[in-house]
Order: structure tokens, then C-alpha cells, then sequence
């Protein structure tokens, strides 16, 4: 018979468990993790230890245990962008509808916190990472990447790196963006993109100049790279204000680019149609809020957050499948931002 446990000593442990049962840890353990069967009589003995000890075991000992810790971590460079914002609170929702905890780092978009946090999930301290950056990688992330093992990318690539990918279709939004114009009349188009070489970038321009081709004969794109923040948009605002304007209309790779470029646009007086038309990409924020309505490409982003968690943790990670490129349709929004090119004398 075991004997009862003093309640005024420290709790029961697993160890007490073991003992009491006249067995080693390592079977106790394995067997309530599930990976051991036992005989009824050792199992009786076990069941009888566990109910006259009173042991209550410690959930974080046994994910620990089974090699997890019931949490993701999700990685972005920038919380206070909307656009990634809507993304943490989608892979949250989604995280919390499956049981899981979600530890969200913000890197501020800097290489040396996506490396650390690259390494955190090396040393297992969490289950799997979503991992969005916003820069081009000099070589040092896909690396990491490929030892972490369990990583999904989203919104922007890693060249070189094994991993599941999931982007929005940005061909696809480039090329409804420059239809759009096209058909409008315009055949000189500024296209506002991030840094060169990033994957957004590079198929938005893409996109735009066939849409283009689609709607206009001899169309030409002048491209400003920069970054995806409010500062580059007014940045290329008061450029533009200033009279360097190659085009009829311009092209807005992102949110916040759209803001900042507004931003000056009205301290400045240039009037969205009249002297210039708009289409934005994102539509994260309430742009139909502004004075005219923006037209914009919209990307599909609590889909992006649900989508990428369902990856991380549905994958069959030794199937080559795994490893594909996923593409979430997008959808051209038209407002009021848009017009024929004026005619000047």
C-alpha cells in the first residue's frame, strides 16, 4: 500500500510517483507521455502511486519532455505597421483557436535580432517560427533558416532557404494596377517600390509593366526604390511636388508609402486625380478614408497570418511538397483616384 503523501512537504513529484510504484522514472515518465505501454497490473500500481500521492504533473515538465513547448513564434520587423499588426492578431486568433501560445518578436527590421531570434528557435525554446522580413538577406538568414528546420516565410522571400513560402500574388496586383491605368490613358507611370531585389519589389514592377503592355502600346514605367515607410513615401511626395514628375500617374507599392506621399501631396497642393492619379497596394488602411478615395490593390492579410500558422503546424516536414511557394489571390479595389491624364497645353 502507498503511503499517503504529507501535505506540508513540497508536492509530489514524479520522482515520488516512481518510487512508490516501485519503477524508474524514465518508465513512469514514458508512460504519461504516452510513449510507453505497460502491463494492467504495472499500470494499476502506477494509477494507485499517482491518486495516493496526490501528484499533479507539471505541464511544462512534460512539453519539455515530448521535445515542445506548445508555442510558436511569430517574427516582424515593425508592430506598429498596421499591415503587420493585422497580421500578428490574425496568427493569434488562429493560435489560440488550436491551443497554442504565440511569442512575438519585433526586430525592428534589423539583421542582428532576426539572427538571435533565428538561434532561439535552434536551441528549441519554441515549436516552430513564422518569419517575415522586410530587407533583402545577405546570406546569413537563409543559413539559419535552413538549420532551424521548422520556419514558413511569408510576404517576403529568403532567397536559398528551405522553407515553405507563403506571398500574396504580386504579380498578379501589379499587373491589375498597370490594366487599370492603362486603360485610363496613362502611358507614363512612376512606380513607387521598397528596396531593389526584394521579392515584392520586383514583381510588382513586373506586373505593372505587363498590365501596362496589356492596356497601352509604347508605356513607360519610371521606378523610385526606397523603403515601405511613411518617410520614403514623403520623401518621393516632395520630389515629385518639386517637379521632378515622369509620370501621369504613379503606382504605390505599399500603405505606408501611399500616406507619406499624401501627406505632402496636400501640404503642397497637388490633387489626387487632377494632376496626378494614384493606386495604392495593401488597403490594410482606411483608405477610403482619404480625399479622393484611393484606389488600391488589396492583399488578403488576416489570410496571410491564418494561412502561415496552418503551414508551420500542418506540414509534412520530410515531404518535398512541403518546400512549394503559395500564392493568396489579391483584388483590385477602384475608387476615385484614378482619372484620364490631363491634357496640357
Amino acid at each position: 500500500m502507498v503511503p499517503p503523501h504529507d501535505p506540508s512537504r513540497r508536492p509530489a513529484g514524479l520522482k515520488d510517483v516512481a518510487k512508490a510504484a516501485g519503477l524508474s522514472v524514465p518508465t513512469v515518465s514514458r508512460f504519461l507521455n504516452g510513449s510507453l505501454r505497460l502491463p494492467e497490473e504495472t499500470v494499476d500500481r502506477i494509477t494507485l502511486a499517482i491518486g495516493a500521492l496526490n501528484y499533479r504533473p507539471n505541464p511544462h515538465a512534460r512539453r519539455l519532455s515530448l521535445g515542445r513547448s506548445d508555442t510558436i513564434g511569430l517574427v516582424v520587423p515593425d508592430i506598429s505597421n498596421p499591415f503587420f499588426a493585422v497580421i500578428v492578431a490574425a496568427v493569434e486568433q488562429e493560435a489560440d483557436r488550436r491551443g497554442l501560445g504565440v511569442s512575438l518578436f519585433a526586430t525592428l527590421n534589423r539583421p542582428g535580432r532576426e539572427v538571435e531570434y533565428l538561434r532561439m528557435l535552434e536551441r528549441n525554446h519554441i515549436d516552430g517560427l513564422i518569419f517575415i522580413t522586410n530587407h533583402p538577406d545577405d546570406g546569413r538568414l537563409a543559413s539559419l533558416i535552413d538549420r532551424a528546420r521548422r520556419v514558413v516565410i511569408a510576404d517576403e522571400d529568403v532567397p536559398g532557404a528551405r522553407a515553405p513560402r507563403l506571398f500574396c500574388d504580386n504579380v498578379e496586383g501589379g499587373r491589375l494596377a498597370g490594366r487599370a491605368l492603362g486603360r485610363a490613358g496613362h502611358r507614363r507611370v512612376l512606380f513607387l517600390g521598397g528596396p531593389e531585389g526584394m521579392i515584392s519589389t520586383t514583381r510588382r514592377l513586373a506586373g505593372l509593366r505587363a498590365g501596362l503592355a496589356e492596356a497601352a502600346d509604347a508605356a513607360e514605367t519610371t521606378v523610385w526604390p526606397g523603403e515601405y515607410t511613411r518617410a520614403a513615401g514623403r520623401d518621393a511626395g516632395r520630389r515629385f511636388a518639386d517637379g521632378d514628375r515622369p509620370g501621369t500617374a504613379i503606382f504605390s507599392s505599399a500603405d505606408e508609402i501611399t500616406v507619406g506621399l499624401l501627406e505632402v501631396f496636400r501640404d503642397r497642393g497637388v490633387l489626387v486625380p487632377r494632376d496626378v492619379s494614384l493606386v495604392g497596394f495593401d488597403d490594410v488602411e482606411p483608405q477610403h478614408l482619404f480625399a479622393p478615395p484611393i484606389t488600391a490593390v488589396r492583399q488578403p492579410v488576416p489570410e496571410l497570418g491564418r494561412r502561415a500558422l496552418a503551414l508551420l503546424l500542418d506540414s509534412d516536414w520530410q515531404a518535398s511538397e512541403a518546400f512549394a511557394e503559395v500564392l493568396l489571390p489579391v483584388e483590385f479595389v477602384a475608387r476615385d483616384s484614378v482619372a484620364p491624364p490631363m491634357r496640357r497645353n
